[in-house]
This record gives structure tokens, sequence and C-alpha cells, in this order.
């Protein structure tokens, strides 16, 4: 196991322990893969929400880069581009390649995240914005498969909190308030 994939782990399990303000649910984990969900309130517009969405580098968890600065972080919001990082001294990361984009109301991406990529996995993350009163469903889907050494047991859980942080921070830099959903 590489240096970066045990800071990346190590930086999932921290989500563990973090305050939960998203409704977060690990849907199903079978031998080769797991399905998990988070939703959140957010106190704006789809459009605004998407806006913040798509600026990555200024709400990403730090502890979930390689290189361990978000501000490294670009973000090509059509289909075919990518969530990419730069890395010290000329090198790069490609995290999640962008398979569908519908401003205000989808982003979905495809591609293995931190210590997935060195394994035979895929994944589809899907950040859903729906209108609602008073604001925004964001609803996060994270789909994993494949062949994982060691099995998915131990990972589904480590992803849940992942999301949960991402839908957390998402919430606290578009400065809209969130609350929990039922």
């Amino acid at each position: 196991m590489k240096a970066t994939d045990l800071v990346l782990g190590a930086g999932l399990a921290l989500c563990l322990v973090l305050p939960r303000t998203a409704s977060a649910e690990v849907l199903e984990t079978t031998a080769n893969g797991f399905a998990a969900r988070e939703t959140i309130h957010l106190n704006a517009t789809p459009d605004q929400v998407y806006d913040a969405l798509v600026h990555p580098a200024a709400w990403w968890n730090p502890d979930h880069t390689y290189s361990g600065s978000a501000a490294n972080l670009t973000l090509d919001a059509r289909a075919g581009g990518c969530l990419c990082e730069s890395l010290p001294h000329g090198g790069s990361a490609l995290l999640l390649t962008v398979v569908f984009a519908e401003p205000g109301s989808v982003l979905r991406f495809r591609g293995p995240m931190g210590p997935f990529q060195g394994q035979g996995v895929d994944s589809a993350l899907t950040f859903t914005l729906k209108a609602e009163p008073g604001g925004t469903l964001l609803t996060l889907d994270n789909n994993v498969g494949g062949y994982m050494k060691g099995g998915f047991d131990k990972w589904s859980g480590i992803a849940d909190g992942m999301l949960n942080d991402l839908a957390t921070r998402l919430a606290q830099y578009s400065g809209i308030g969130n609350k929990r959903t039922p």
C-alpha cells in the first residue's frame, strides 16, 4: 500500500468521527461492492448549490486529496471533464471523470477515489439537486463495485463517512445552512 493510500484511508476514517449533519445510509454491502447515500437540505436554490458544487477547491476536505491541499483541485464540469489534482513536482491525479452534467440538477462522476484507485474498482458518484420548499434537497449516491483486496466490508462505512463529510463541507462553504433530513 502506498503512503498516499494510507493518508487517504486515515482521512476517510476521520470522517467517521465527525458530527453528522447529513442523513447517512449504507444501502447495501456485498462481497463485490456497496451502495451509500447521503441527503442534506440546503437553504439555497438548486442553481446556487450547483455553482458551489463545481468549485471543489473551495470546499473539498484537504484530507481527501493526494497533495494535502484542496487548492490543487480543478473541475471541468462537462461530460468528459475531470475532477483532477495537481501534485508537487509536476505530477497529477485524475480523481473522477464527469459523465453527466446538468447545471442545477445533476452532476455524475465515474472512477475510483482514494484507496480504491489502486484496486480493480469502479464507482459512480452522483450529486442530485431537487428544489423543495425553503431550498434544495442534495442527495449523494455512491455505488462502488469490483475487486478489492480483503473485500468491501470495512470500506462501505468509511466511504459513507467521506460522503457525509463532502455534503457537510459543501453546505458550510455555500454558507446556505443545513438541517438534517428525515
